[in-house]
Parts: C-alpha cells; structure tokens; sequence
C-alpha cells in the first residue's frame, strides 16, 4: 500500500461539517442519503481534527442499506483534504457488501444492514488539525437505491 492512500477517510451526509479531536479514541459521523437513493451529484462532507499525530489509526467507511439494494458492491471515490493544504487526494475503492454463499456482510436490523469496513488501517495523519472527507458513489446506477446513509468511523488502533 501506497503510503499516501494512508491518510483516506471517508465517508458522508447532508451539509454536515463535523468536527472530533479524538480524544476517546474513536470519532464516527454518518450522514443520511436524501430518500434513501443516493444521487452521484450528493457528495457528503465529514471534518474533524486530529491532534495526535504520533498515533495510529484505522479507517472505516460505514454503510447502511436495506435488503432492496441490486448489488454486492459498492463503488466509492473517497477524497481528502489535509490541514493547511488547498490540494486534494482522492482514491476509489470497490466494497464487497455480500458473497453469493454467504449472504450480507454486517450486522442487520430487520431488513437494514449496517457494514464497517477497514479501508485504511495503521494510518498515521502527519498533520495536526481538520481533515475534510467527501465520499461520493461512483455506480454506474444514478440515483442508486436503497443506501440509508453513509459515513466514516476512525479508531486508535491499539
């Protein structure tokens, strides 16, 4: 791995900038998909601020869909904006939501699937300050249907 696709994070919702300066270790924020069909053009923002910088993490991007979504995949273009920087990076990721054997991955809730999935782990931010994440769906389907809302989660990693 690259070790500039360590500092992706992701992930999203309405209009929400979000700041955490992860004292506890942990920082989530999800966003709702406006009626549930997320449109390519709706690209969620998440901020927060990192002040420890000699800590690893790991990054999740969190997904919640019903049992209705057609695939399972998920394409995501995740880009990021370090502290002082006006450049952006950006990176694609394709997600495995389900295997033909085994079903959805996640845990559910009726007919609600909630996934957490490791997309950087061990990073290590350089840069003490607000990193900004947009996540947008990169599916050959507009809008695409069925995705409750989506976020990021970052952990210590201990």
């Amino acid at each position: 791995m690259k070790p500039q696709t360590r500092y992706w994070k992701f992930i999203f919702s309405l209009f929400i900038f979000s700041s955490c300066n992860l004292t506890t270790g942990v920082f989530e924020r999800n966003i709702a998909i406006p009626k549930h069909q997320w449109e390519n053009s709706f690209r969620p923002e998440i901020s927060f601020d990192i002040k420890d910088t000699s800590s690893l993490y790991n990054v999740f991007l969190v997904l919640r869909h019903t049992e209705a979504y057609n695939y399972n995949n998920i394409w995501i273009k995740a880009t990021v904006e370090e502290p002082g920087e006006t450049a952006t990076k950006s990176q694609q990721f394709d997600l495995a939501l389900a295997s033909n054997d085994k079903g959805w991955f996640g845990s559910a809730m009726d007919d609600v699937y909630e996934y957490r999935i490791l997309i950087q782990p061990q990073t290590k931010f350089k840069k003490q300050g607000e990193y900004h994440f947009t996540i947008e769906q990169i599916m050959r389907e507009d809008p695409l249907k069925h995705i409750l809302d989506v976020g990021v989660r970052i952990e210590k990693a201990y």
